[in-house]
């Protein structure tokens, strides 16, 4: 591989980097537009058999021995 070679490798190497990088950001600019307009459709693909209400999250309790 000859210095011509090993440049046009490295400037290639470098623009589809930096090619990538923009279709993330362009993405992610993209999703958080969207995100704020978003409304849920509400779709459930499993049964729930309990209500959120209903659910009662206990913290442990933890004992000290003395």
């Amino acid at each position: 591989m000859d210095m011509d070679q090993a440049a046009v490798f490295l400037a290639g190497t470098i623009l589809t980097a930096l090619g990538f990088i923009v279709i993330v950001a362009t993405a992610v600019v993209i999703n958080n537009i969207i995100h704020k307009y978003w409304k849920s459709f509400g779709w459930k693909f499993f049964p729930t058999y309990v209500d959120k209400e209903e659910i009662v999250i206990e913290e442990p309790k933890m004992e000290k021995n003395k």
